[in-house]
């Protein structure tokens, strides 16, 4: 196996900030119930009808790509990570494409929310090892804004989200004691209800009353996307259950971090910066205790940019990285937790 290696990174995230305050305006809640249970602060909302999930990756691909030392032309694969897709279909990767002329080559749509970036990266290491593809886009975006309860009743989810987007090109290493060391991909779907965006689906979510309004025999409606119901009772945003996905996440992380450390012969001693998703603060400082890390090995920026899902780790080591806290021949560890439930990490000798 050839080892691969990040070899450009970028973000972009949008001009709005949204503060604490801002949103107490709509809702009620306050700058110290959010900071108290989440450690955000203010997070960033694009553009509603002039950027798109696919528009804030497509940003971040660009110094990505140059970062690379490469062009749009190089690239031999996209691989796109998202909850928001800008279409329930086709998926955002096309549009990416279509967006830099890069017409002709695949483009992977992937949906594992939160670990949506580990899992990308895991799959665009396998494409560079076998010598598949050079030099392959691996972009995890999400425009949360478009699709959030601005209501009281929706609070504990709508102001953990914000948008915003990172990318990587993963490329052959030259050195092989440098790259991707390896990658740990994990999920247990007993509990997807527990944090999910159920509708609109097409699980067929009938009631009674629908069946009987639109009149469409058994066979027929399950086949509906969406049902007056839904739309009556407003069941059309996200779902969170934050004790039992606080409680998982805290074992699940720890788990996979030191999977990784183990398969490489290391101790968390070793690592030199840890970024974990931006799902939390509190989450990522109990995992930073257990690790007994100092706070200068580990990166978070929710307090900013609040959780932005798949794109929440690119961003945050892109930080990382422009700020010199991750340099060359660093030991790095990513990890990340959430819907599906869905988790991994990548142990990357920088």
């Amino acid at each position: 196996m050839i080892r691969a290696k990040i070899g450009g990174i970028g973000y972009y995230v949008p001009e709005k900030v949204v503060t604490n305050h801002d949103l107490m305006k709509v809702m009620d809640t306050s700058d110290e119930w959010i900071r108290e249970r989440t450690g955000i602060q203010e997070r960033r909302y694009a553009k509603k009808h002039e950027e798109t999930t696919s528009t804030l990756g497509t940003k971040a691909a660009k110094i990505a790509i140059e970062r690379a030392g490469i062009t749009a032309k190089d690239v031999d694969f996209i691989i796109f990570a998202t909850l928001s897709p800008d279409y329930y279909f086709p998926g955002s990767g096309v549009l990416l494409q279509r967006q830099m002329g890069m017409q002709g080559i695949g483009a992977l749509d992937i949906r594992n929310q939160c670990s949506g970036f580990i899992y990308g990266l895991s799959i665009a290491e396998q494409f560079v090892g076998t010598g598949m593809y050079k030099n392959v886009l691996v972009v995890g975006a999400e425009m949360h804004s478009c699709g959030l309860d601005f209501s009281t009743r929706g609070r504990g989810v709508t102001v953990i989200f914000g948008d915003g987007a990172g990318a990587v090109v993963v490329q052959p290493s030259e050195d092989d004691s440098k790259g991707i060391l390896s990658t740990h991909l994990h999920a247990n779907g007993d509990y997807a209800e527990e944090l999910a965006y159920i509708n609109p689906g097409a699980h067929g979510g009938v009631h009674a009353e629908d069946k009987e309004q639109f009149g469409y025999p058994d066979q027929e409606f399950g086949g509906m996307f969406l049902t007056e119901k839904m739309i009556k009772d407003e069941d059309l945003f996200p779902n969170m259950n934050g004790q039992v996905v606080f409680k998982y996440a805290v074992t699940k992380f720890p788990e996979v971090i030191q999977e990784a450390l183990d398969k490489n012969g290391y101790t968390a001693n070793d690592l030199d910066m840890f970024v974990p998703h931006q799902a939390n603060l509190r989450i990522s400082q109990f995992v930073q205790r257990r690790l007994g890390l100092p706070d200068d090995k580990v990166w978070n920026n929710i307090q900013k940019y609040g959780n932005t899902t798949a794109a929440s780790i690119p961003i945050a080591l892109c930080e990382a990285w422009e700020a010199g806290a991750v340099k060359d021949g660093d030991l790095v560890c990513l990890a990340a937790f959430g819907s599906g439930f869905t988790w991994g990490s990548a142990l990357i000798r920088w």
